[in-house]
C-alpha cells in the first residue's frame, strides 16, 4: 500500500495541471502544471521541516482557496505531517463563533503548527501557550533542502472534522492507506482516466472538496479547475460557465447547489455542457425533483440526463461509499409512504400523492461492505427493511482523534454505525434520513426532509433555508415545528400556506411555524442545516424571528 506522497510524486510526472479560477487566481486565471506545483510544494515542505514539522506533527491550515493554500496542503504531506484544514466563516455575523470554533479545532487536533493566510491572521486570537503560527507567505524554502520522509501507510494523513450538523465536530482520523484506497475506489467507480477534466468550487476543509475533487486529480494527474466557494455562492452561474469553458467531464456539489445551478442555467446563453459526464450529487439528502429540474435546465446546453450521479458518502469512510454505474443517470425507488413510516419497510408503489421517491445511490465501492441492521437490536435486516446502515472495509476510519468514548460507541461487532437510516435493494443503497432527525408521531416515522421540501414550495420562503424537527406539544405528544427563512416581511398568509403544504405532504399539520430573518438559520461550515442547534434555539426562544 503506497502513501499519499508516493501517489503525488507519480502524478507529478504527467502532463496534467490545476487551473485556479475566479478569485483563487490572484490576478485572473492561473494554470499550474501538477509538476510545477509539486516542485513548489517541496520548497514549502522544507520550510515546514525547518519549523519542526515531521511525522506525528499536526499542521492546521487556515486560508481561502488559492494556489498558496493548495501548495501548503501538498507540502504538509511532503514534510511528513498530518493535515488539519480549518473551516472558514461563511457568514459575517458568525465571526465570534468562528474564532471560538477555530481555536477549539486547533486545540482538539493538538496542532503543532498553525499556517494562516495573512488576511485571516487577526481572527486566530493567539494566546500564551498556543502552537506557533506562521503566515502562508512566509513559508519559503529551497526544494533541495527538503528531506523526503519514509513512507508509512499507517501514519495519519488527515484529521478531518465532521460537519457538526447533528453534534459537535469530531476529528476523523484518516491514515494514508485509507485516503489512497478510497481515491483508488473513486477512480474505479467513476471510471476516471487521464482524459477527464474536473471543476470544483467546494471548500477544501470539507471531505468532498478536499478528497473528492482536489486529491483525486492531484493523486492521479488529470486536469482540474479550482475556484473558491464564495465565488459560487455569490454567482451560481459561474459554476456552469467554468464547466463549459474548461470542457469539464466531472464536477460535484450538494443538492442545494444543483437547485441554484438550475435557476442560473435558465438565464444563461452560449454554454457547452456536452462533455460533462459525472454530475456528482452528495453530502446532503438528494431531492429527485431538484435533480430532474437541473437536468432539464441543462439539456438546453447539451447536458445529458445520464450525467446525473447520485452518491452516498461520509467522512468516517474517508469519503465515498457507493456510486451508481456511470452513464445511467438518476434512478429512483417509489415506495408507499405509510408503510415506510409505520412499518419501516420500503414497499414498491405507483407514483401517487401517498408515495415517496428516493434516489438509488448505487452499490458500495471496492473495499467496502454495507449492511442494514435494526438500530435497537443490531440484527441484520433483509432487502427493503429500513434500519441503520453499517460499514466496514479498507477505507473506514480507525476512529476519532482523542475520542475513544465516541469511537467505541460508533463500532458494532467490527462494523461502523453510520447513524443513517436506509435499506438495500439487490445491493443498491437507498438512504431515508438521519436516525437523530426522524420525527416520531403516533407510531409514524416522519422524515424532516419531506416537511422541508413541502415548505420550500411556499412563496415567501427561501428554499434550502428551512428546518423541521419534532418537539413535545400539549399533553406530551410530539409535534412538528417548521422554522423557515423568509424572502420578505413575515406574514400570517405565509404561515398558513406552510401549514397547508406540510399537511398535504405528510398528512400532519405543524404544531408551530416560525419565520425568521434571512441568513439566521444555524448551519455548519460546509453549509449543512443544523437541526439540533435550531431546535435548542427554538426551545430557548433565541431564534431571530422575522
Amino acid at each position: 500500500m503506497s502513501s499519499v506522497l508516493t501517489r503525488v510524486e507519480r502524478a507529478a510526472t504527467g502532463p496534467g495541471a490545476i487551473t485556479f479560477l475566479g478569485s483563487a487566481g490572484a490576478e485572473g486565471r492561473e494554470c499550474v502544471p501538477w509538476a510545477r506545483l509539486h516542485d513548489d510544494a517541496q520548497g514549502v515542505a522544507a520550510a515546514l521541516q525547518a519549523r519542526g514539522v515531521g511525522p506525528g506533527v499536526h499542521v492546521a491550515l487556515l486560508g481561502p482557496t488559492s494556489r498558496a493554500l493548495v501548495t501548503a496542503i501538498q507540502a504538509t504531506w511532503l514534510a511528513g505531517g498530518t493535515l488539519v484544514c480549518l473551516p472558514l466563516p461563511m457568514r459575517l455575523g458568525s465571526i465570534e463563533e468562528f474564532v471560538q470554533q477555530t481555536r477549539r479545532r486547533i486545540f482538539n487536533a493538538e496542532a503543532g503548527l498553525v499556517v494562516v493566510d495573512p488576511e485571516l491572521e487577526p481572527f486566530l486570537a493567539v494566546e500564551p501557550g498556543d502552537p506557533p503560527v506562521v503566515r502562508l507567505d512566509e513559508l519559503r524554502g529551497e526544494a533541495r533542502a527538503w528531506e523526503r520522509p519514509v513512507d508509512d501507510p499507517e501514519r495519519l494523513a488527515i484529521i478531518q472534522f465532521t460537519s457538526g450538523s447533528t453534534a459537535d465536530p469530531k476529528g476523523v482520523m484518516l491514515p494514508h492507506r485509507c485516503v489512497v484506497d478510497n481515491i483508488d475506489a473513486i477512480v474505479e467507480g467513476a471510471a476516471l482516466t487521464s482524459d477527464d477534466v474536473g471543476v470544483s468550487w467546494l471548500p477544501l476543509y470539507h471531505d468532498m472538496g478536499l478528497i473528492g475533487l482536489l486529491l483525486t486529480p492531484m493523486l492521479t494527474g488529470f486536469d482540474l479547475g479550482l475556484a473558491p466557494p464564495q465565488d459560487f455562492l455569490s454567482s451560481p452561474g459561474d459554476w456552469m460557465r467554468w464547466v463549459s469553458e474548461q470542457h469539464a467531464t466531472i464536477t460535484g456539489g450538494p443538492n442545494f447547489s444543483y437547485a441554484l445551478a438550475a435557476r442560473a442555467l435558465r438565464r444563461l446563453d452560449g454554454l457547452d455542457l456536452s462533455a460533462w459526464r459525472i454530475a456528482l450529487n452528495g453530502a446532503e439528502p438528494i431531492d429527485p425533483v431538484s435533480v430532474e429540474s437541473f437536468v432539464k435546465a441543462g439539456a438546453v446546453h447539451g447536458l445529458e440526463a445520464s450525467a446525473a450521479f447520485c452518491v452516498y458518502g461520509m467522512a468516517e469512510a474517508t469519503l465515498a461509499i457507493s456510486f451508481p454505474e456511470p452513464g445511467t443517470g438518476m434512478t429512483v425507488d417509489t415506495v408507499d409512504r405509510t408503510t415506510l413510516e409505520q412499518e419501516r419497510f420500503a414497499a414498491s408503489a405507483s407514483p401517487t400523492a401517498d408515495a415517496r421517491r428516493l434516489p438509488f445511490l448505487g452499490r458500495t465501492l471496492r473495499g467496502l461492505e454495507l449492511r442494514v441492521c435494526d438500530p435497537e437490536t443490531g440484527a441484520p435486516l433483509a432487502d427493503r427493511e429500513v434500519g441503520e446502515m453499517e460499514l466496514r472495509g479498507t477505507s473506514i476510519t480507525p476512529g476519532y482523534f482523542r475520542r475513544d468514548d465516541v469511537t467505541e460507541a460508533m463500532l458494532h461487532d467490527g462494523w461502523l454505525r453510520t447513524g443513517d437510516l436506509g435499506y438495500l435493494v439487490d445491493g443498491q443503497v437507498v438512504v431515508c434520513g438521519r436516525i437523530k432527525d426522524v420525527i416520531i408521531i403516533g407510531g409514524r416515522n416522519v422524515y424532516p426532509e419531506e416537511v422541508e421540501r413541502a415548505a420550500a414550495n411556499v412563496d415567501g420562503v427561501r428554499p434550502g433555508n428551512i428546518i423541521a424537527f419534532g418537539t413535545e406539544g400539549r399533553r406530551g405528544k410530539e409535534g412538528i415545528v417548521v422554522v423557515a427563512e423568509t424572502r420578505g416581511a413575515a406574514s400570517g398568509e405565509v404561515r398558513d400556506d406552510v401549514i397547508d403544504r406540510v399537511c398535504d405532504a405528510v398528512g400532519i399539520p405543524p404544531l408551530d411555524v416560525v419565520l425568521v430573518d434571512a441568513g439566521s438559520l444555524p448551519k455548519t461550515s460546509s453549509g449543512k442545516l443544523q437541526r439540533s442547534t435550531c431546535k435548542a434555539q427554538y426551545r430557548e426562544d433565541e431564534l431571530s424571528r422575522a
